[in-house]
């Protein structure tokens, strides 16, 4: 039904709405607000993110806002599209806009502006003396240090499409260079996956607009064809952000010669830019922004051929392959091109384990990335010159090769020894590591204190387990989908692939005769099915436990409460939740108590991560039970790597109740390090549960609350953490009903 649509952001309603046809009329009285009492110009002019204005046919108008009520969304309709070519927004009846398109288009009057286009500067590195120092001194730089602090905020598995995590190595450690996502496709598998890189060395562009652009070009799309991409459809984007320009010609020079380096690098490899942004208020006071484009490449690739950053093994050879340059030392298109080509068919050949492409740091980065995801050690070869190694390298390619191909230039090869070496020069790995994680540990914490208190749990292996009392073929698992909610899509594939029928029901909060009805709705199908699952989400503006609040009221209601206790005890049905869902679970009592009934400030509980932000990463889990329906394929003592995205996943309860956990079974899922063992490492108990508590059960079993994603699974995904993601949960909540 959509024809246009744009979402709101910076301009507000005036650029949202008004840019999606020549001729509009608004009322910005119908147009819902938050705050009420804002003027005309406030409610033409002010930014609201979340929203999106769509152009439906007049006649379908109806038809449409029912379609976003029955998805829980308001719909207003707020202005129309008229034959005349002006926008007009009226405000209490009059017309405060009413301006002609013609003059619009034309971005005002027009203006102009003397460019003078300065030399460049000589950007060549200093360079650099000692091995020793010159490693330790560049993984202490803010371009080249850690950021998993910061990147581990943002939740990178959902949608259960992260082909690459931000991280990869046995101890996820390497950071991948490009962002590799599957495309999302509803209750269907697909190997399809966007590839997204960007380039940007702000040193080059503040000696050289002009080479700082063209190479940005360079380093996105060489980061691509690093990760198994192939160069036949590559697109780009700049962000381009410049001091305050004013009326200064030498000013204005800056973004032209950037503009023309990025237009070289397009034209020399045939690549378009597709779109981008720019922004000429990068000044404070006396302080500028050095000249910035940022280029962002993007292309898409078959899962399958994807590959990853840190080394593989031992005793690999390590090759690299660069262009030719010129004598701007800038690569040469033509030769760039062939080595593109010739990269993508080596890795889709499998002759290439790992592959990275030079930026900021040169190759020392690059070797030091790979090696520290596994900790592999490497030796370089005594006949590479210690400045190549330090040197900007950009097109450049190093490969771990996975037989002894003579291409390329012979760098060095990997070791079994934890340490970097050249000549008689001998870096311990973990030194070089504590050096870039300590860099911005103050800012984005990583590896706060834990206690090194040993946890001891006895494992429990179910001898009988409960079963019910009647068997069904394909059960129907019940999946309410509440404000806030994100997980779904990836729940419904889990049990849809598991041979579970599923029955989505929105909750519809709009106004309360919705609620209403949602609540009888949800009573019904709770009596016609066996599972309910609670996926996670995040909601009520991210407050604590916000989702859960609101889960937790909806299911307390007595006719609802009623049939799940039903369900549960009387029809030996199951119920399960993962995240925000868990919570729910746990304030609804469901776990560890079997009912719902009141909790107290005795309870088992979950609160806010000890490390005080969100954690997104993956982390060893190990059956401690498998008393469970839900575990029943899965042996006790077994462990499976596993999605978290959490900030408040940290779950307490005191001595007596972990003890009652223990000799009852219900102490499903913990924490284990590599070892296998349960730990307060924040590395490996990321949430700082106690006793390394990831799930529990109810007394009987039938009830599972977890925070780690067991939906978030498909194949090729997470390539760059190897180990068994499969718990089995679903295959074995279905099974139970055979």
């Amino acid at each position: 039904l959509i024809k246009r649509c744009n979402d709101f952001g910076a301009g507000g309603v005036s650029v949202a709405i008004g840019e999606l046809a020549d001729g509009i009329e608004g009322d910005l009285d119908k147009v819902p607000v938050k705050y009420p009492g804002l003027d005309g110009t406030e409610l033409a002019i002010s930014e609201s993110q979340e929203r999106m204005a769509v152009v439906v046919d007049a006649k379908q108008a109806k038809k449409f806002v029912e379609y976003a009520q029955e998805e829980n969304l308001e719909a207003t309709i707020v202005a129309k599209v008229t034959k005349k070519k002006r926008l007009v927004m009226k405000w209490k009846g009059n017309n405060i806009v009413d301006i002609d398109r013609e003059f619009l288009n034309s971005n005002g009057a027009e203006k102009h502006i003397d460019i003078v286009v300065q030399d460049y500067k000589d950007y060549v590195k200093e360079p650099v003396v000692s091995f020793t120092d010159g490693y330790k001194s560049l993984v202490d730089n803010l371009n080249v240090c850690s950021q998993q602090g910061l990147a581990e905020r943002f939740d990178s598995t959902a949608g259960a499409g992260a082909v690459l995590m931000p991280f990869g190595g046995k101890y996820q450690l390497t950071p991948v260079q490009a962002m590799v996502n599957k495309i999302a496709v509803e209750n269907k598998f697909t190997d399809t996956c966007s590839v997204l890189a960007y380039g940007y060395n702000p040193f080059i562009s503040e000696k050289s607009p002009y080479h700082g652009a063209y190479l940005a070009v360079i380093e996105s799309v060489s980061k691509l064809i690093a990760c198994g991409a192939s160069f036949d459809e590559v697109y780009l984007t700049f962000q381009e952000y410049f001091e305050r320009l004013e009326k200064d010609a030498k000013k204005w020079g800056k973004p032209l010669a950037a503009l023309l380096g990025a237009y070289k690098a397009q034209k020399e490899l045939g690549i378009a830019a597709v779109g981008g942004k720019d922004s000429m208020s990068g000044s404070f006071e006396n302080l500028n922004v050095p000249p910035t484009l940022v280029s962002f490449a993007i292309t898409t690739a078959s899962s399958k051929d994807i590959i990853s950053n840190e080394f593989k093994k031992s005793g690999n050879k390590v090759v690299l392959i660069k262009p030719e340059y010129d004598k701007n030392h800038l690569p040469k298109a033509q030769s760039l091109i062939t080595i593109y080509h010739k990269i993508n068919k080596l890795i889709k050949e499998g002759k290439v384990l790992s592959c990275y492409t030079p930026a900021f740091g040169g190759i020392a980065e690059a070797i030091f990335k790979m090696s520290s995801g596994n900790k592999i050690g490497f030796r370089y070869n005594d006949n590479i010159a210690l400045g190549e190694i330090f040197d900007y390298n950009y097109g450049a390619f190093i490969l771990e090769l996975a037989q002894d191909l003579d291409i390329g230039i012979e760098l060095g090869v990997t070791t079994k020894e934890q340490t970097i070496t050249y000549k008689s020069s001998c870096l311990e790995l973990n030194s070089l590591i504590k050096i870039y994680q300590d860099k911005l540990e103050k800012v984005f914490p990583c590896n706060i204190p834990y206690s090194k208190e040993k946890i001891e749990i006895a494992p429990y292996s179910a001898v009988d387990r409960v079963k019910p009392k009647f068997a069904i073929a394909k059960p129907k698992v019940l999946i309410p989908i509440f404000p806030g909610t994100t997980g779904e899509y990836e729940a419904i594939k889990a049990w849809q692939k598991a041979g579970a029928k599923t029955d989505v029901v929105i909750v519809n909060n709009l106004n309360a005769a919705r609620l209403t009805e949602s609540i009888k709705n949800f009573a019904k199908k709770l009596q016609d099915c066996q599972i309910v699952f609670l996926p996670s989400g995040l909601s009520a503006g991210a407050q604590p436990d916000g989702a859960a609040k609101f889960i937790t009221a909806f299911f307390r209601d007595s006719e609802i409460a009623y049939q799940t206790n039903e369900l549960l005890k009387q029809r030996d049905g199951l119920m399960g939740g993962i995240g925000d869902g868990f919570h729910a679970l746990i304030k609804l009592g469901l776990v560890p108590y079997g009912e719902i009934e009141d909790i107290d400030e005795n309870s088992p509980m979950l609160t806010f991560n000890a490390i005080g932000r969100h954690q997104s990463k993956i982390v060893r889990t190990k059956v401690v039970s498998n008393k469970s329906p839900w575990l029943s394929k899965a042996k006790t003592g077994e462990v499976y790597n596993m999605a978290i995205s959490t900030s408040e996943g940290r779950f307490l309860a005191n001595d007596a109740w972990l003890k009652k956990l223990e000799k009852n079974g219900q102490i499903a899922t913990t924490y284990v390090d590599l070892d296998g063992n349960e730990s307060y490492d924040i590395r490996h108990n990321p949430t700082s549960s106690d006793w390394a508590i990831e799930g529990i059960t109810s007394p009987d079993g039938k009830v599972l609350g977890k925070m780690g994603h067991c939906e978030r699974i498909d194949i090729d995904l997470y390539k760059n953490v190897t180990g068994n993601y499969d718990m089995k949960l679903f295959e074995s909540a279905t099974e139970y009903f055979k």
